[in-house]
């Protein structure tokens, strides 16, 4: 389920007043979201590297929460994902899905600029607004601790989504993502938070390199074109 917290929700009425009807195309968005996050997206692009611990936290009606937590490092055009026995990686080469449960390991082209692979990566956090499938809107600013945040609600243009919307918690002064939320129409929640970044990480050469050989007994499977 990680893989659609952030890329799916329906319209509903914005926060100003303005009914679904009226917000139909990513080009009706709040100029002042659209600001804001320009900024999230600039700050994360000039790292040259980093590492972020993050966490989900998922919510279905009358069950206990679960929480679920891992790590995401990149470095320049190269990425890996570490979550809940599986890892995604890419070597700016091609796109690797580790399934260490089933000890199997999918290798796909690069997805195209804007393209959803349904899989979590720093472009999936950072620039999924980008897409043109949401309208979003700065319906909050306030306090929250010890620091102001401003919060951003997207709605998707497809009314056939599963969600029923997503909120994205921004910090005012750092311009970094604290959490995002997603609302499903059958009232299940998942939380994605962004615990602690180190900015200043650097990796090993062959960090971000897939090797066979690190995967003894994996079943390899070449999707390339």
């Amino acid at each position: 389920m990680l893989k659609h917290i952030l890329f799916s929700a329906l319209a509903l009425c914005l926060s100003f007043g303005i009914s679904a009807q009226d917000y139909t195309k990513a080009a009706d968005s709040d100029p002042e979201a659209r600001r804001i996050l320009n900024q999230v997206r600039q700050k994360y692009e000039a790292y040259s590297s980093f590492e972020a611990n993050f966490a989900l936290d998922i919510e279905f009606p009358e069950q206990p929460k679960e929480t679920q937590n891992g790590t995401l490092a990149r470095s320049g055009d190269k990425y890996r994902v570490i979550f809940g026995g599986q890892e995604v990686l890419s070597d700016a080469q091609a796109l690797y899905l580790i399934m260490h449960g089933n000890e199997s390991v999918q290798i796909n082209n690069l997805p195209e600029p804007g393209e959803d692979t349904g899989l979590l990566s720093p472009e999936a956090i950072f620039n999924f607004y980008e897409s043109g499938q949401y309208i979003y809107s700065l319906i909050d600013t306030q306090t929250e601790g010890r620091q102001v945040v401003h919060i951003i609600e997207f709605k998707p243009t497809d009314r056939s989504s599963e969600y029923a919307k997503l909120r994205m918690i921004v910090a005012r002064d750092t311009k970094e993502v604290v959490r995002v939320k997603a609302f499903a129409k059958d009232g299940s929640r998942y939380t994605f938070r962004i615990n602690n970044l180190n900015s200043s990480k650097r990796f090993a050469s062959d960090y971000f390199a897939f090797s066979k050989a690190k995967y003894p007994g994996y079943y390899i499977e070449d999707l390339r074109e």
